[in-house]
């Protein structure tokens, strides 16, 4: 005859002994929970793979379980619900001096495209470092030196020859006006004309390149002014 207290222990025990049996197939499970052996437990393992009255697979568990230094919280208690409550110790006092064992998670592994990405953008980002690093003492782009090309030689060179003719023109006019259109004062008013004409435009030239000297110095000053 079969009293409620058996009809409540097997109806106990049977989603613990289908935990037990896909434990047992697919390895000590390591979800969950995981507690450090003590004594205390591995003697109760030990006990628990010789008890007769225990299903198999609980049995084979717990004979794979004595064997590690840690076990599964949740394999650990399917095999001491399915001990007879009258035989079994406290789980209290098994669990008493075990320690809970934290695992770390894998880390994910980044697939190929996103680690080409990564590499990409570290490469901008030191290439950026760096000329943040070195833009005090490195040209800045865009400035060009003075006749770069040929056509800025060209160009200076006509205006050159421009200046001086204009300027002998105008001395000779004058002095051939103020001298009764003599030729050698004429001819003198010339070269003095050609030679101011000269002065001028070597006095633009200086100008014009301080000009473009003075300009990245003054962007220099006010970025280390902001910083």
């Amino acid at each position: 005859m079969t009293t409620k207290e058996d009809d409540d222990v097997s109806s106990n025990s049977s989603p613990t002994t289908a935990t037990a049996s896909a434990t047992v197939g697919g390895g000590v499970d390591s979800g969950g929970l995981i507690m450090s052996t003590t004594d205390a437990i591995r003697s109760f393992l030990i006990t628990a793979s010789s008890d007769s009255s225990l299903h198999q697979d609980f049995r084979d568990l717990s004979s794979l379980l004595s064997l590690h230094p840690s076990v599964p919280y949740k394999s650990f208690k399917s095999i001491w619900l399915g001990v007879d409550p009258s035989t079994r110790p406290d789980l209290v006092t098994l669990l008493s001096g075990s320690n809970f064992i934290f695992t770390r998670p894998k880390p994910r592994e980044k697939s190929v495209e996103l680690k080409v990405r990564l590499k990409k953008l570290a490469e901008v980002a030191e290439r950026k470092a760096y000329e943040e690093l070195v833009k005090d003492i490195t040209p800045r782009k865009g400035v060009e030196e003075p006749f770069s090309s040929y056509k800025d030689q060209l160009g200076f060179g006509l205006h050159v020859v421009l200046i001086m003719f204009t300027g002998y023109l105008l001395g000779y006019a004058a002095f051939r006006a103020l001298f009764s259109q003599s030729p050698a004062m004429s001819a003198a008013g010339g070269i003095l004309g050609l030679v101011g004409g000269m002065l001028v435009e070597a006095f633009l030239f200086i100008i014009r390149t301080s000009n473009q000297d003075l300009q990245p110095r003054s962007s220099t000053s006010k970025i280390k002014k902001n910083q």
